[in-house]
């Protein structure tokens, strides 16, 4: 791994990618706009980037719907587009330093993290996805003697994507490798914090032999490319994750649309759940404050609300100031620094106005200041509020930084109702050393994924996604290949 200064040098000799990839090729926006990329740990632009838009978007969608129905890709040969996408897997561990250089210049992560989390995990699920494309069957119905009924699942088409700013290549990538493994042909709107990652990706999976018009990346604004992308009527599926408010823009678009199938997968305000039958606390205090400080807190899963049995409280408090005070912001290039950037200047606003109402409400313990780094940026510091009501802002809204919430509970009944007493039900952790009280309190929260004994347990063998106003899709596993097929049944009659 790099030093601080070995980053540096990287970063400096890298070129970026800033044109739309429609059709095998980097191209202008139609419009010829662009727009800023801004490296937030500094406020220098990165690079100028295409501002597409509708015309745009039809141009990609175009591209993808010539190259799904001519089968360059959805009929290709199982094992022939299953060695595509391990050449792309293997191009992206042979760039890894590159692509996790785009992702922290661009949205502020620490670049270790991308380094060693985020791009590596994009390979293995381009890799873990190509495993599975020839390994998934079809059915075969029981019928009657004369009948042979076929259930099949064959691909949708094209598949429009868009995705957030905290994990750029990851969430391009959870989209993207299983659409791509089941045939479809992709349109990928990333971001506009975050595209440069996304339009290197496009490059590589060319490189690997994914054939033109298969994979586009179209960058622009949500209100002009994601919008145009969500209500084009020769877009088969809309996959999201993004806030739960435009997720709900995309459910409506549908319905003005074609009824295009939409999986949003959104918002979250997660619950971890500390009972005094824990016997570490040290653990789970480093579980919980990884759980909240992790990419600034930048997590659609961040354990933001931590109900803590009230005769540990106190103790597991003083824990986790300590490893707050610890997890100050820093230069993300710096492999020293326990914290990164906030994304942008609006983002970062957003989460200082939680924390000053919070200061009126709650006990600040901890952080609760903007910082700079070097004079520089949009940092905030790891920010602990105790003694917060549960009907507080700070326990209900998706602050989306690095800003925890304590809430006291006397009894397992009382954390089971907080807990669930949310809008949201993406995530919750749940700490004991009581395998009945584990097994019990798991199946009464209702949230998508549950941890026990830890923070945030996510692979690709096992489903991601959430419930109520998290939202109904599913990432990973071989679930999410669902999202992008449809059953069809092929019933043949012959002579006996």
């Amino acid at each position: 791994m790099l030093d601080h200064q070995g980053w540096k040098s990287r970063a400096a000799g890298l070129s970026f990618r800033n044109k739309a990839f429609i059709d095998g090729r980097f191209v202008d926006a139609v419009s010829g706009r662009v727009f800023d990329s801004i490296n937030p740990a500094t406020g220098e632009v990165l690079a100028q980037v295409a501002e597409c838009d509708g015309a745009d978007i039809d141009l990609a969608v175009a591209a993808g719907r010539r190259a799904f129905e001519d089968g360059r890709w959805s009929r290709m040969a199982p094992g022939a587009r299953k060695a595509v996408m391990l050449k792309l897997a293997d191009l992206i561990r042979a760039n890894l330093e590159e692509m996790a250089l785009l992702d922290s210049l661009d949205m502020g992560k620490l670049v270790t993290d991308a380094a060693t989390i985020d791009a590596p995990g994009s390979a293995h699920f381009f890799q873990w996805y190509a495993e599975a494309i020839d390994k998934i069957y079809d059915e075969v119905a029981p019928t009657g003697p004369g009948d042979l009924a076929l259930v099949r699942r064959v691909p949708l088409g094209v598949v429009g994507a868009v995705v957030p700013w905290n994990f750029p290549l990851d969430m391009a990538t959870w989209k993207a490798a299983a659409a791509l493994a089941a045939g479809n042909s992709v349109v990928l709107k990333p971001a506009e914090q975050s595209p440069l990652s996304a339009l290197r990706l496009a490059e590589l999976a060319a490189e690997a032999g994914v054939p033109d018009g298969v994979f586009n990346v179209v960058p622009g604004y949500g209100a002009t490319a994601g919008k145009a992308l969500g209500l084009h009527m020769d877009v088969d599926c809309l996959a999201f994750t993004g806030s739960t408010a435009t997720g709900k823009l995309f459910m409506q678009y549908s319905g003005q649309s074609n009824l295009k199938q939409v999986w949003p997968e959104t918002g979250g305000k997660s619950p971890n759940i500390i009972f005094a039958d824990c016997e570490d606390l040290d653990v789970a205090a480093d579980m919980a404050a990884f759980g909240i400080f992790f990419n600034q807190g930048e997590v659609c899963s961040a354990n933001s609300r931590l109900y803590v049995e009230r005769s540990v409280k106190d103790r597991l408090v003083e824990k986790l100031i300590a490893r707050a005070t610890a997890m100050q912001p820093g230069d993300p290039l710096d492999p020293a620094s326990r914290m990164g950037a906030i994304v942008d200047e609006k983002q970062t606003q957003g989460i200082m106005r939680f924390v000053e109402a919070g200061k009126q409400t709650a006990n600040l313990v901890a952080g609760g200041s903007r910082v700079t780094v070097n004079g520089k940026g949009c940092f905030v510091q790891p920010t602990i509020f105790d003694d917060v009501r549960h009907g507080d802002p700070l326990a209900r809204d998706e602050i989306f930084g690095p800003v925890l919430s304590v809430i006291a509970f006397d009894s397992e009944d009382e954390a089971v109702r907080m807990a669930n007493d949310s809008i949201y039900g993406l995530a919750a952790s749940v700490w004991t050393d009581n395998l009945s009280r584990a097994c019990r309190v798991s199946d009464r929260l209702h949230v998508g994924t549950v941890s026990v004994n830890t923070v945030d347990a996510l692979s690709a063998q096992t489903p991601f996604g959430g419930m109520k106003q998290s939202g109904f899709g599913r990432d990973l596993s071989l679930h999410s290949l669902e999202k992008y097929t449809a059953l069809k049944t092929v019933w043949i009659k012959y002579r006996t």
